[in-house]
């Protein structure tokens, strides 16, 4: 009886540091979403509204708690695909965004196949776009992270939606290739998802919140790898096809 109660305490102890949190509030959601020419930006908070009644089976989708501190490589987010959409707590116990992103644009594809409205798959898609640069999301739930993930989250909030060239001017062009699409993406997701933690790393060595500009370049990736997931569905309008350096 002792060791199932030890058990289920440790079990406990480890969720502690997973639980979920928020990502980039609202506005900056929908501001990332824009700046990259997705026409339905403007539903592009929504998975964080869906996390409400969808729990687990929605919110580990958003964050991966990298514990172990390990360099991400593509190998781990297509390691990730399997648990999407799922509630297994102990078992995946630090999220899976990575592979949600790859996820979702499967389930997309899927539905596109099948005659069916498919445009909410990529709404989540752009969703985990944007939660994969907040740093926070990419290193443990620790002390730092729980007291400084709300400032973080809406660093940029209540002005981006208006400044949508703050995020523009970090943007870049990303190569995915009809061939080998799924193999680039989860190359450029590993690749900002180490750019992410790296700074998460740095802000709990200095113990602080991002400035501003950091939040801005950060966002800019996030909107570089949208738009370029837009592009390879050709899901962006001739209107906002304008080259980005």
């Amino acid at each position: 009886m002792k060791r199932v109660t030890f058990k289920i305490i440790i079990a406990l102890c480890v969720l502690s540091f997973a639980s979920p949190a928020l990502a980039w509030h609202d506005k900056t959601h929908l501001a990332i979403a824009k700046a990259a020419g997705y026409e339905m930006w403007y539903h592009c908070a929504g998975p964080d509204i869906a996390k409400i009644k969808a729990g687990n089976i929605e919110s580990y989708n958003h964050w991966f708690n990298n514990t172990a501190e390990v360099e991400i490589t593509p190998q781990i987010v297509f390691d990730q695909i399997e648990h999407y959409n799922k509630r297994q707590k102990v078992i995946d116990v630090e999220g899976h965004i990575l592979g949600a992103i790859i996820a979702s644009l499967r389930a997309y594809e899927k539905d596109l196949r099948a005659g069916k409205y498919a445009q909410y798959h990529l709404v989540y898609c752009a969703h985990y776009i944007s939660d994969l640069t907040m740093p926070l999301h990419n290193i443990a739930y620790d002390d730092f992270n729980q007291e400084h993930h709300n400032a973080n989250d809406g660093i940029v909030e209540e002005t981006i939606l208006n400044e949508p060239e703050k995020i523009s001017r970090h943007m870049y062009s990303i190569n995915l290739s009809k061939k080998d699409f799924e193999t680039d993406l989860a190359r450029e997701i590993a690749r900002i998802a180490n750019l992410s933690r790296v700074l998460g790393y740095k802000l709990r060595a200095e113990k602080r919140d991002m400035t501003k500009q950091e939040a801005y370049i950060q966002l800019g990736h996030s909107a570089s790898l949208l738009k370029a997931v837009l592009q390879y569905y050709n899901e962006i309008p001739a209107s906002a096809k304008g080259a980005v350096k």
